[in-house]
């Protein structure tokens, strides 16, 4: 049996994964490229420089280093998308990679030593970081996909001034243990 560390971090992840196919079900095709300002990265640099953290990190996870020699960090800025499937295709990748490698941890794992950058993790270290790195740059994602939408954006999470009829539905219910992405249909 998995540890519910295990299983949450699973969900997590699926989670965050969830919320970067929403936005790109919303953004237009062209504006996978566009960015608030010249210093700032597009939707699809995002998505390149995760497709390649990702395959990094998750390749041979437990044995080799996770920053791999292959890895091209500098041109994953460089972002050079034709279209959103192409996009797409690299973000369902690199997730792919990640799960191939989680889904089969277990609890024994957790104290076992990554290196990352020749700097030592343990499992749980280093799923703590790459979810946390995840996080920040969907958070970007989405907060692009706000901007490239403007008033025809559909909110991924309780729309404003909604959240007292939210939480009265979820008081109105008896108390019951469950992860906060079950509401998704996230299974791990």
């Amino acid at each position: 049996m998995k540890s519910s560390f295990l299983d949450s971090i699973n969900k997590q992840f699926q989670y965050y994964k969830m919320l970067g196919d929403k936005t790109f079900e919303q953004i237009p095709e062209n504006k996978i490229q566009w960015s608030a300002q010249e210093n700032t990265n597009s939707i699809a640099a995002i998505v390149k420089h995760l497709h390649g953290n990702m395959l990094s990190r998750w390749t041979d996870f437990l044995d080799t280093d996770g920053e791999k020699e292959w890895r091209k960090r500098d041109e994953e800025f460089e972002a050079e998308f034709k279209d959103l499937a192409s996009m797409q295709k690299l973000w369902d990748e690199g997730w792919a990679a990640l799960f191939k490698a989680i889904d089969p941890l277990q609890d024994k794992d957790l104290e076992r030593i990554v290196f990352i950058r020749n700097q030592g993790h343990t499992v749980t270290e280093a799923l703590n970081r790459q979810l946390a790195h995840y996080a920040y740059h969907v958070g970007q994602i989405v907060f692009l996909g706000t901007l490239i939408c403007g008033e025809d954006w559909v909110s991924l999470s309780i729309p404003k001034g909604d959240s007292k009829v939210y939480n009265a539905e979820k008081f109105s219910k008896e108390k019951s243990r469950g992860h906060f992405t079950d509401e998704f249909g996230i299974k791990a």
